[in-house]
């Protein structure tokens, strides 16, 4: 905690780190394996003022939103620390936005001068310049010989600044000393499907606080890899986080990450389920692959890994509980996880080293630990990579809250929670129905611990709200309160487990966004389906819950009493995945990670008062706790996508 810088806001963050941690390495980016081109915390702070008094003569005012798009780069980090030095705010979004997307975020943002990461990008939003009337400049990240009106290089807009600085001009330190803590930092436009982009407004006091509750001890020492899209909320906070304890952090790529892991040795590095997913996969293949010892020394230690990780859970109450423990029960076990410990341990001991230690050589060998975000982690690889030795932990955020709101740690690692609330940070959990506050209740035995509800968030980290969206933001935070949407409970350990959304927004393991009603509208509008409900919260792809017309699967035929009869026969279930086939489909504008890949037919209908409220409107918490063993009957074989 005390190797951190403590400011107000970016632009300070960024002076104080020049000053504290000067020539060390800030940034890297790879030339070619083994070989980096770093860039000083000094050199970064330099140059930022270069560019903010260059944005000055261009035109930026303080406050303006100025637009950056890209992907993760050095000059992406640059570009947000000459935005932050000339007092305006960054608008982020990634390299992959829609020409829909750019429009209504240029437009609905106000943005007069953008950053564009390559020369491709640059010229999709020069094709758009008519429906683009607030835009004046593009700056390109990449060098380039673009001949362009109104476009400029990085380089040009730096070599401005400088000589401007170089005359006397003071204009961007006079810029960051009226920087004040509530001022936009950036302005973040979240994912819209089929409504439009929601722009969540986050302070300087915002991002700030994040860097004080942060659980995760960093200093010049350690190094970062970085892989994820830093205009992602999840992965700049990080970033920032960095240049405060003063690390460097080393920009990868897919493509490279396996020997960027072996070269760089990262000790920390933010990261998203399906990376661990992916490598997860790959360690099972080459076991699979491997010689028949080979596999029987890696089950043995994997085994043996389990037995000792377990027990030193449960001695050290790290075991998941989401009910109350019989201190009966925890005495009477004690010995036995105590003996199992002691008796594993020797054995253990040579297994990790011979055989799980070349297996963590994969991921880095040097991770202190790794936070996985932007999804859950499913069980069986959070429990895979902890019980080998990969120290992966898991938060929870969203871009509303800067993002942390919990984080597991290394003396908390509760599996299948995202750990204790930092601090500073309030967290209750909400009756659905009723609006009452389920925790903390000090009515109830255990303050409400171990009972669902909706999770709601108060703290420095909550959002000032949406951008030009006053009553949205009003539905979204009561009373310093922010509805989160998911739902979720805190466990006896004091961990927040994360059980599901309340609100309909899918979220695939991709981070693809998706509203359901608009598949369930079309679906229903087929008179084959009474009811329906897409699922695929943090899976590949979505499913469905059908609810099918008994007399019209009879009129096609289909011999059937009831819907429970109906459920089984397998010329329902074609005739229903023939229609969605036909209706779910790009050729009616549904994109493809909007399509159906496997459904299950229910026995029952949807009644009024129990899956439906009064106003016939789903309780989707309710069909998803009903049905859940239905639902994850449709993802135990994900490969087939099919009955």
């Amino acid at each position: 905690m005390e190797n951190r810088i403590v400011a107000e806001n970016m632009a300070q963050l960024f002076q104080r780190a020049a000053e504290q941690y000067g020539d060390l390495p800030a940034f890297a980016t790879r030339i070619k394996e083994l070989e980096w081109e770093p860039v000083s915390f000094r050199q970064l702070y330099e140059r930022g003022l270069n560019l903010a008094t260059g944005l000055i003569d261009l035109g930026v005012k303080a406050n303006d939103h100025v637009g950056l798009f890209g992907d993760n780069r050095f000059e992406w980090i640059l570009s947000d620390c000459g935005i932050q030095l000339c007092g305006a705010a960054d608008v982020p979004r990634g390299r992959d936005v829609t020409d829909a997307e750019l429009i209504y975020i240029i437009n609905h943002a106000e943005i007069k001068i953008a950053f564009a990461e390559t020369a491709q990008l640059a010229n999709r939003i020069i094709n758009l310049k008519k429906e683009l009337p607030t835009l004046k400049k593009i700056i390109l990240h990449e060098e380039s010989d673009s001949k362009a009106k109104n476009v400029l290089n990085i380089t040009e807009v730096e070599e401005i600044g400088k000589k401007l600085r170089d005359k006397g001009d003071v204009q961007a330190e006079s810029r960051m000393k009226a920087i004040n803590p509530e001022d936009l930092f950036t302005l973040i436009y979240t994912s819209g499907t089929t409504g439009k982009p929601k722009g969540v407004m986050l302070s300087h006091e915002n991002i700030m606080s994040q860097m004080k509750v942060i659980p995760i001890e960093l200093n010049c020492t350690d190094r970062v890899l970085s892989i994820l899209p830093v205009w992602h909320i999840f992965e700049r906070v990080f970033e920032v986080y960095t240049i405060a304890c003063g690390v460097c952090t080393y920009y990868t790529s897919i493509r490279t990450l396996g020997d960027d892991l072996k070269n760089v040795e990262p000790t920390f590095m933010g990261s998203a389920p399906r990376l661990w997913e992916s490598l997860h996969q790959r360690i099972l293949k080459r076991v699979k692959e491997a010689h028949p010892m080979r596999r029987l020394l890696f089950h043995t230690a994997y085994f043996l890994s389990k037995q000792y990780k377990s027990s030193l859970y449960f001695m050290f109450n790290r075991k998941l509980k989401t009910e109350k423990e019989s201190s009966l029960l925890r005495i009477v076990q004690l010995p036995f996880h105590a003996l199992r410990w002691l008796v594993v341990t020797p054995f253990y001991g040579f297994f990790n080293v011979a055989v799980l230690e070349p297996i963590r050589l994969s991921a880095g060998g040097s991770l202190k630990a790794t936070v996985s975000g932007g999804g859950a982690l499913p069980n069986e690889i959070d429990r895979f990579f902890n019980y080998i030795g990969i120290p992966v932990l898991e938060g929870y955020g969203m871009t509303e809250t800067s993002p942390v709101i919990a984080v597991r740690t290394e003396y908390q690692l509760v599996i299948g929670t995202v750990g204790p609330i930092v601090e500073e940070t309030e967290v209750r959990i909400v009756d659905l129905e009723t609006g009452d506050t389920l925790y903390p209740d000090r009515s109830h035995p255990e303050n409400g611990r171990g009972i669902r509800g909706e999770i709601h968030v108060k703290g420095p980290q909550v959002m000032q709200g949406y951008y030009k969206e006053k009553e949205l933001t009003s539905n979204t935070i009561r009373n310093g309160w922010l509805r989160t949407g998911d739902l979720g409970m805190i466990t006896f350990n004091n961990c927040l487990k994360i059980l599901g959304r309340s609100k309909s927004t899918i979220v695939l393991l991709s981070g693809e966004n998706l509203e359901p009603e608009p598949i369930e509208m079309r679906l229903t509008q087929s008179t084959l389906v009474e009811h329906c409900m897409v699922v695929g919260q943090d899976k590949k792809f979505i499913g469905a819950l059908i609810v099918p017309d008994l007399g019209e699967l009879r009129a096609k035929g289909i011999k059937a009493e009831t819907l429970a009869e109906a459920s089984e026969s397998e010329e329902a279930q074609k005739l229903i995945r023939a229609e969605i086939k036909k209706v779910i489909s790009p050729s009616n504008g549904f994109k493809r990670h909007e399509l159906i890949q496997e459904f299950e037919l229910l026995p029952e209908t949807f009644k009024n008062g129990v899956e439906l409220t009064s106003l016939f409107k789903m309780k989707r918490h309710i069909i998803q706790d009903k049905y859940a063993d239905r639902i994850e009957a449709m993802y135990t074989n994900e490969s087939t996508g099919g009955k």
